[in-house]
């Protein structure tokens, strides 16, 4: 019998706040070390890294003995992860760190759109839809509200674009997840998927392009390596999946929609980056379209609330 999961309690609040932090602040240090190592070296070095660790840890819990049943699942949710991170370090070469945290998290719009289409009982609701065409208005206002054609930034609205690509890639790994058997594997083992696989698309993608060798063993690539591969892709993934397991998913997502904010704001004040009001206002109109989606039960009951 499977455990019956509870509200969120205040140490789950303060680890998910712990984890908001941690992966707020990732896009501003890829963006900060890129002088010394590749965006895409970093991505696949802390994949590489992160498999090593998740990969011994599958042998310790065990998990190998489903591989022949979920290995083609694997192979394309793997895919679709290194793709994400390819869209990610690309896109930090044109636009802010605080753009890439907020189109980023589009991620449970393109998930709800895909598993909408895919499994019967994960049809949408009003509440839901409305939100979708929230968020998707303040995509549109991020990009150019207010802003006339002739100072429209081309790079940024490319790096912007890549940013909702990577989200894209994100909710779609979430789908290949969800409506496979992926789905009872254990989630080490969907994790070591993802980050094997993109590993290894990663290097290959460096090696095509010619930035395998673009990086310099300074503290700054060094450090920012070993960061996102240990304490990103290992500690604060499995941190995740053990929080599923003991409360409900659809409030921890509400407090997962932290990590924008942090990510706008270590841009802001480490990267010294510069924030329109257009932005602003559609990332926050993009945050609210993304939580009514992703956690509509929740802001159902809380709209009951403010009624009664």
């Amino acid at each position: 019998m499977s455990a019956v999961r509870k509200n969120p309690d205040a140490f789950a609040f303060q680890v998910m706040l712990g984890l908001c932090l941690i992966w707020g602040c990732q896009q501003v240090l890829i963006k900060s070390a890129a002088v010394d190592i590749a965006p895409v070296m970093q991505a696949a070095f802390r994949n590489g890294i992160a498999a090593v660790l998740v990969g011994l840890l599958v042998c310790f819990r065990g998990g190998w003995s489903q591989v022949g049943s979920t290995w083609r699942a694997g192979l394309l949710a793997g895919a679709l992860f290194g793709l994400e991170f390819l869209f990610i370090a690309e896109g930090l070469k044109l636009t802010s760190a605080a753009h890439m945290s907020v189109f980023l998290y589009t991620a449970p719009i393109f998930t709800a759109l895909g598993l909408h289409f895919m499994m019967p009982s994960e049809r949408l609701r009003l509440l839901q839809w409305l939100g979708i065409l929230l968020a998707f208005g303040g995509i549109a206002l991020a990009f150019a509200g207010g802003v006339s054609l002739e100072h429209l930034d081309g790079r940024m609205l490319l790096g912007d674009a890549l940013a909702i690509l990577a989200g894209l890639a994100w909710g779609a790994t979430t789908v290949v997840v969800r409506g496979s058997r992926l789905s009872e594997a254990p989630a080490t083992l969907t994790l070591f998927y993802q980050l094997a696989v993109g590993f290894v698309g990663l290097v290959l993608i460096a090696l095509v392009s010619g930035q395998i060798a673009d990086f310099s063993l300074t503290p700054l690539a060094v450090g920012s390596v070993l960061f996102q591969g240990i304490v990103v892709s290992f500690v604060s993934y499995l941190t995740w999946f053990w929080l599923l397991r003991k409360y409900l998913a659809s409030n921890l997502a509400v407090f997962s929609f932290i990590t924008p904010l942090f990510g706008v704001t270590f841009g802001v004040l480490l990267l010294d980056e510069p924030l329109s009001l257009n932005f602003v206002i559609g990332a926050v109109m993009v945050l609210l379209g993304v939580i009514m989606v992703s956690a509509e039960a929740w802001v159902r009951q809380q709209l009951r609330k403010l009624v009664g």
